[in-house]
C-alpha cells in the first residue's frame, strides 16, 4: 500500500429501490473527494435524493484508457475515489474492472462496500439450491456463441442465474430451452422496483409467453442445475467382490471400507453387507 495514496472505493448502489442502499455507502459517498459513475446522470438521482454534493466524473465500459489512468492519478495524490454503477456493484456485470486491476497494480488501497446485487436478490427468492451455483450474466449476443456458452454449463449439476436484455431475451429464452431442456426456472423481473415479479415457472413456458409478448423491464433467470443420475450399483459383482476380500483373510471392517471405495456406496450398507456374507460363511 502506499501511504501517501488515496483508496478506491467499490461502492454496491441499489438495483432499484432507493431505501436499499446501505449506512456505510452514503458514509463513504459524503466523504470521498470524487464518484466515478457509470452513468452520471442515474448517480446524481441518488446523491441528490440523500443530499450529497460531490464532483461526479463519467466512467463506463466505453471510457478511453486516459480516463482510467486520470483516475488512477488522482488517487496517486491522495484523492479518494468511490467507483459506483448505475444499480448493483461495480464490476458484476459492470463496468469497473480496469480500475480496480490497476489500482491493484499501484499497490493502492482498495476497499469493497458491499450492499444490492441483483445475484443474490434473484437468488434469495428463487427457492433453489445457492450453496453452488454460476453466473454467467448477460449471455453473448449472437446465436452460435451463446448455444457454445450454453453446452458447456448443460450438464452441470449447480444453479445458473443469467442477466437479460429486454430485446434479446425471445430468442435467449428459445435457446435455453432448446440447450438446456424444459428446466424450472424462477423470472424476476424489475428486481426491488414498483412493478417487481417474481414468477416460478418453465423455460418452455417463458419462451411460449415471450413469443407474442413483449418483454418490458430489466430481468434476471435462476434455473435448476443439471439433474445428476447415480449410476445403478452391481450388487452381484459387490457380493463377489465381498466373497473374494473375505477369503483373503480381511476383517469385516476392511471389506467394507474397501468395498464403499471401489462401488462408491455409503460405507454403513457396505458393512452389512460385508457383515451378513461373514455370518453365513461362519454358520455353514
Amino acid at each position: 500500500m502506499k501511504p501517501d495514496s488515496g483508496t478506491l472505493f467499490v461502492c454496491a448502489t441499489p438495483i432499484g429501490n432507493l431505501g436499499d442502499i446501505t449506512l456505510r455507502a452514503l458514509e463513504v459517498l459524503k466523504s470521498v473527494d470524487i464518484i466515478a459513475a457509470e452513468d452520471t446522470r442515474v448517480t446524481l438521482k441518488l446523491l441528490n435524493h440523500y443530499g450529497i454534493r460531490k464532483p461526479l466524473v463519467s466512467y463506463h465500459q466505453h471510457s478511453p484508457p486516459k480516463r482510467t489512468e486520470w483516475l488512477l492519478q488522482q488517487l496517486k495524490e491522495g484523492k479518494d475515489i468511490a467507483l459506483v454503477c448505475n444499480a448493483g456493484t461495480p464490476g458484476i456485470s459492470d463496468p469497473g474492472v480496469p480500475l480496480v486491476r490497476k489500482a491493484l497494480q499501484e499497490k493502492i488501497p482498495v476497499v469493497p462496500v458491499p450492499g444490492p446485487s441483483a445475484v443474490t436478490a434473484a437468488l434469495s427468492v428463487a427457492g433453489m439450491d445457492a450453496q453452488r451455483f454460476i453466473f454467467l450474466g448477460f449471455l453473448p449476443r449472437e446465436k452460435k456463441e451463446r448455444c457454445e456458452l450454453l453446452e458447456l454449463v448443460k450438464s452441470l449439476p449447480f444453479t445458473i442465474v443469467i442477466y437479460e436484455a429486454p430485446h434479446r431475451l425471445a430468442e435467449s429464452l428459445k435457446d435455453l430451452a432448446e440447450v438446456l431442456g424444459d428446466r424450472t426456472a424462477v423470472l424476476c423481473r424489475e428486481l426491488t422496483k414498483m412493478h417487481e415479479e417474481v414468477v416460478l415457472t418453465t423455460l418452455s413456458a417463458l419462451a411460449r409467453k415471450y413469443e407474442s409478448e413483449t418483454p418490458v423491464g430489466e430481468f434476471t433467470l435462476v434455473i435448476e442445475g443439471a439433474k445428476t443420475q447415480k449410476p445403478e450399483i452391481d450388487w452381484q459383482a459387490v457380493d463377489e467382490a465381498i466373497e473374494e476380500l473375505l477369503n483373503a483373510g480381511l476383517s469385516v471392517s476392511d471389506v467394507a471400507r474397501e468395498i464403499a471405495r471401489s462401488f462408491s456406496i455409503p460405507r454403513s450398507a457396505a458393512y452389512r453387507k460385508a457383515l451378513e456374507k461373514a455370518r453365513k460363511r461362519q454358520g455353514s
